[in-house]
């Protein structure tokens, strides 16, 4: 097929026209680009928006120091002047189908410097700090364009948080300045402060991007968009609120092709681990995983989905937003514009003949109700819901109005979870656990742990970097289905789960820390309710 040009050519020539022009201009021409013509670090230094819109792609650097290009039209004078320029090299064209150079660019730049770094080039927080400086100059409103310093300021935020492994981009309005953080393992850090008088214009972009109503200013409003990274999908969830000095954003940063974990993946170890495969390879019953927002819930499930997924078994779920997409599971969007919520749409799901289902969270007593009704005909129900452990589960299903048998009959186990930060392994730093170690975390005076460094490149000077999990998994047995039915509060079942060697998260913590996985600090920032 044949491709839009931007060179003035009207549509780039197919792989007969390319050779008949190769002749023509006395080029060399291939029919194809192999990996191992390329050279990552002249792929690198072009842009990829410019290599696809021009059909372009530069191969390798000959002995004279001249640059063999890849392109799809040879009439393209414009664009080899680009290349000299860029390059300041001398540029020998080699005449591809320029199919066969857009079946290239996303695998080339993956190879060049990773998939997130290819299309953010040479964006860095230098670079954002430059492009909100540039707000500074009186622009003329006519001049604006695509490439106006907003515009390039918005996508220059998405494309670093991608980079930096951010989850979520704030923007916050304060009495005399805008605050831009990341949200990078769970905690938030200072990108930028751009001008205080341009954050209306900021907040205008984000919503055209998302699709909302630039003129409402009064009202919260909920909005997605979704943009490529070299190929990769990046969907964004964006969150508008009005403040005191005017609307907060939040933008939510998920990849819809990242990787799925393993439950190994996630932390999981041990008795833990053993004892969760057990769980979810039951025939029926309700597992329910517990925690704070942005502790891994879903993707905990994401993984038991993909132990259990196979041809034998026909698996439902009903998800507030589709976070991964699974091939042989049928997923379903919650929209409540539609009245399509988790209980309406759980009520279809029983008459699809599912062996498993998936709640994304039980969020009402209505919801919970047919979760625990499809657990007691038969079906395996894995769901989220909003506690701070595993104990208070049973006893928050009571408080939704669930009558305790109810409970008690479908409720196979319960798992809590938090994530906590990974210790860089290239500059942390040994020491001995000592007494106030020994007495928080229990683990014995003199073990060998780490602490966090100083910081590095690896790190970005946090001293951490990525995250794992940690967990405490009950299973409800008859003692536990016993304090149900009597009302018992999380306080008893605790009791009762601790008394029989349950590992809590604070103990999970502690394998985490002698593992040299994380640090004390870590542990004891993310399970400080738990202290007794």
């Amino acid at each position: 097929m044949a491709a839009e040009s931007a060179n003035g050519h009207g549509t780039l020539p197919d792989a007969a026209a390319a050779s008949s022009l190769a002749h023509r201009f006395g080029l060399e021409f291939r029919d194809t680009i192999e990996p191992k013509d390329l050279d990552p670090a002249l792929v690198a230094r072009l842009p990829i928006q410019y290599a696809r819109r021009c059909a372009c792609l530069p191969l390798a650097e000959r002995a004279d120091g001249a640059i063999e290009v890849a392109l799809g039209d040879p009439r393209s004078a414009e664009v080899v002047d680009d290349l000299r320029a860029l390059f300041q090299r001398r540029v020998v064209p080699i005449v591809v189908p320029a199919s066969a150079i857009l079946d290239s660019i996303n695998s080339a730049y993956d190879r060049a410097q990773g998939t997130a770094q290819a299309v953010m080039g040479d964006i860095e927080a230098g670079a954002l700090d430059q492009v909100a400086h540039e707000l500074e100059e009186p622009r003329d409103l006519l001049d604006a364009d695509d490439e106006a310093p907003i515009i390039r300021l918005v996508n220059s935020l998405l494309f670093q948080a991608v980079k930096d492994r951010a989850s979520d981009i704030h923007v916050e309005p304060f009495e005399r300045d805008v605050s831009v953080r990341f949200r990078i393992d769970g905690l938030l850090y200072d990108v930028l402060k751009p001008p205080r008088r341009y954050h209306p214009t900021i907040i205008a972009r984000i919503k055209i991007m998302a699709g909302l109503d630039i003129a409402e200013k009064r009202l919260p409003q909920d909005g997605r968009l979704r943009f490529r990274v070299a190929g990769r999908d990046i969907d964004v969830r964006v969150s508008i609120v009005p403040t005191q000095f005017g609307e907060r954003a939040v933008l939510r940063l998920l990849d819809r092709t990242g990787a799925l974990l393993t439950l190994e993946d996630l932390g999981l170890l041990g008795e833990n681990l053993e004892r969760l495969e057990r769980l979810i390879e039951r025939s029926h019953g309700i597992l329910l995983v517990t925690g704070p927002t942005g502790s891994g819930k879903t993707t905990t499930l994401y993984a038991a989905l993909a132990r259990l997924n196979s041809t034998l078994r026909n698996i439902i779920t009903i998800e507030d937003p589709i976070e991964y997409q699974l091939h042989g599971v049928g997923q379903i969007q919650v929209n409540p514009k539609i009245e399509l919520t988790f209980a309406n749409g759980l009520r279809s799901i029983l008459r699809q003949d599912p062996d498993v289902i998936m709640v994304g969270e039980i969020r009402d007593g209505e919801t919970a109700e047919i979760a625990i009704q499809a657990a007691l005909t038969g079906h395996l129900v894995f769901s989220t819901l909003h506690t701070n452990d595993s104990f208070g589960a049973l006893s928050r299903l009571v408080d939704m109005g669930i009558e305790p048998f109810l409970v008690s009959s479908s409720l196979n186990g319960v798992m809590a979870q938090r994530l906590v930060r990974r210790v860089c392994t290239a500059c942390r730093e040994p020491e001995t656990s000592g007494v106030s170690t020994e007495r928080e975390l229990g683990i014995p005076t003199g073990s060998p742990i780490y602490r966090a460094g100083s910081g590095c490149e690896a790190c970005k000077g946090t001293g951490y970097r990525g995250r794992t999990g940690i967990h405490e998994l009950m299973l409800v047995d008859d003692d536990v289905r016993s304090l149900v039915m009597q009302r018992s509060d999380a306080a008893a079942i605790r009791r009762l789960a601790t008394g029989r060697g349950m590992r809590t998260l604070r103990d999970d913590g502690a394998q985490k820390v002698v593992d040299g996985a994380t640090t004390v600090a870590e542990i004891l920032r993310v399970t400080q309710e738990d202290v007794a």
